[in-house]
């Protein structure tokens, strides 16, 4: 059974850090993309970084320079390292991963973390 558990959420002030993680265990496929989609009512759902099992990246331009996405292979992790957060980055994120690299098209991933919740604020 393949899992995702993300980690890493949690509250900071305008022009701070954080890092997330998801460890994702049940996997047996081949070389996969792992990927990084945040959820907020405001707004709609979006994708935001993706890294294919080669390092390959794709990161939106909403958050390109300010966002990094990175994986550890050997220990199945995949981070994203968050500087220079802004109120509008305040969403659930959610780790992806799927057997294909469908990138930033969240709709075709079929496996999902719970989510950890990052709030920007004053």
């Amino acid at each position: 059974q393949v899992q995702l558990v993300e980690s890493g959420g949690g509250s900071v002030h305008p022009g701070g850090s954080l890092r997330l993680s998801c460890v994702v265990s049940g996997v047996s496929w081949p070389p996969y993309c792992m990927g990084w989609f945040r959820h907020d009512p405001k707004v709609a759902p979006q994708g935001i970084a993706v890294i294919a099992s080669d390092g390959s990246t794709t990161v939106a331009r909403s958050v390109k320079g300010r966002f990094t996405v990175s994986r550890d292979n050997a220990k199945n992790t995949l981070y994203l390292q968050m500087n220079s957060l802004k109120p509008e980055d305040t969403a659930m994120y959610y780790c992806a991963a799927d057997p294909l690299c469908p990138w930033l098209s969240q709709a075709e991933y079929n496996y999902w973390g719970q989510g950890t919740r990052v709030t920007v604020s004053s």
